[in-house]
């Protein structure tokens, strides 16, 4: 049997079985208003096509692999300005979340501004006509949808660091022994943990009740980072070595005394080590592991004037960060810094004499531009970014700012 939709095109069709499919999740995905705004500006008018790349082509099917940062580059001489290229086809991509592999991208100039068009692959001209017959589906369109950025780059720094305060880490549960004296812990080992301390008075018992958290990321060494300029401590970066799983929680034995006085003994809780990046000792820190979010970015300018400093490079003895490596920035959400934002990096300027003049002045050269960031994750004061571009080393106290 045969279900005729009539004169509706492939895309719109998509767009039914996307609403189907997904119902109003399509709709929490990050688009601020200042982007909204934007593309129904471009939308209005199209875009200059001094804007555009030199070498942008004419048309494109998007396949899979492909991120909206990669086809934003393709088309555009700033790749941040991704609202812009979908503002180009506001009509047909509501959403620039909702991109499938097998769409086509059509560049038009013909109007002396820029206009991108889309249409399902495999539509011919003058043929809006789809027969369906029912099939099973085995994966979503949520799967589908092709991303921001290529996902492995981002999603173990999503999972690994983490940003916290001094007190926070000091009254995290804590390994406390191993079986039969173990000084390393890896996969598959057990051990024990406690979650008060100080004679029961700081930290919280940890309890395998109903709702209690039972997974668990383990880190060590809160290393604290400071600001370049000032030396003010803005948070303090856990290290993450592994995952571990509570089995019981921690309690306490009775028992009777030779003078026949109740002892009571501390029980800690027990736990399973299921995931090792490092070896896990006593004194590790155990802290809940968060409910798993579905995240997704989308490139833009900050809309306010951002600059500041690089803290730090992620990774043990890294000192200049490469392409694809994270770096810790002196901004966070109390800033105005949010996912999604990019940045420019800047290269100190190097301190030197003036050879060519009496008394050899000081001189400071201009601090040059070094490449491109794109934040990730934000805390109060700290956030972590993504070096999408790079000429030179990233290091520690480079700066950054607006890319416009």
């Amino acid at each position: 049997m045969q279900i005729n939709f009539g004169r509706l095109s492939r895309i719109s069709i998509a767009l039914a079985l996307t609403s189907t499919a997904l119902g109003l999740q399509a709709q929490n995905f990050p688009i601020t208003a200042q982007q909204k705004s934007m593309a129904n500006q471009v939308a209005q008018v199209g875009l200059a096509l001094g804007e555009l790349n030199a070498n942008a082509p004419d048309s494109y099917r998007v396949k899979r692999g492909d991120t909206l940062w990669a086809i934003s580059a393709m088309f555009l001489k700033s790749p941040w300005l991704w609202p812009e290229l979908w503002g180009m086809n506001l009509q047909e991509i509501e959403n620039p979340h909702r991109i499938y592999p097998g769409q086509q991208l059509y560049l038009d100039k013909s109007s002396g501004r820029a206009l991108l068009r889309t249409a399902q692959a495999g539509v011919g001209e003058g043929n809006d006509t789809v027969r369906l017959s029912p099939r099973t589906r085995y994966e979503t369109l949520a799967d589908n949808a092709i991303t921001s950025l290529a996902p492995g780059v981002i999603e173990p720094f999503l999972a690994e660091p983490l940003i916290v305060d001094e007190a926070t880490f000091a009254n995290a549960p804590r390994i406390v022994a191993t079986q039969e004296g173990r000084v390393l812990l890896s996969r598959g080992d057990r051990a024990y943990a406690r979650g008060l301390s100080q004679g029961g008075t700081a930290g919280k018992a940890l309890s395998d009740a109903k709702g209690e958290p039972l997974d668990y990321r383990v880190f060590r060494n809160a290393t604290p980072l400071k600001d370049p300029a000032s030396g003010e401590v803005l948070g303090y970066e856990a290290q993450f070595v592994g995952r571990a799983e509570l089995v019981r929680g921690e309690g306490q034995s009775s028992m009777a005394t030779t003078d026949g006085k109740a002892k009571n003994d501390i029980v800690p809780a027990t736990i399973d080590i299921v995931q090792a990046k490092e070896e896990m000792r006593v004194g590790d820190r155990l802290l809940p592991e968060p409910p798993r979010e579905l995240l997704t970015y989308l490139p833009h300018a900050p809309a306010i004037p951002v600059e500041g400093q690089i803290v730090s490079v992620y990774g043990s003895a890294v000192t200049y960060a490469s392409e694809n490596q994270v770096v810790v920035i002196n901004r966070g959400s109390k800033d105005g810094v949010e996912r999604g934002h990019i940045v420019v990096v800047r290269k100190n300027g190097q301190r030197l004499a003036d050879n060519t003049e009496i008394g050899k002045p000081g001189l400071k050269l201009p601090n040059e531009r070094n490449g491109l960031m794109m934040v990730f994750r934000t805390f109060d004061k700290l956030s972590y970014a993504l070096v999408l571009q790079i000429s030179d080393g990233v290091k520690v106290g480079d700066r950054f700012n607006n890319p416009n």
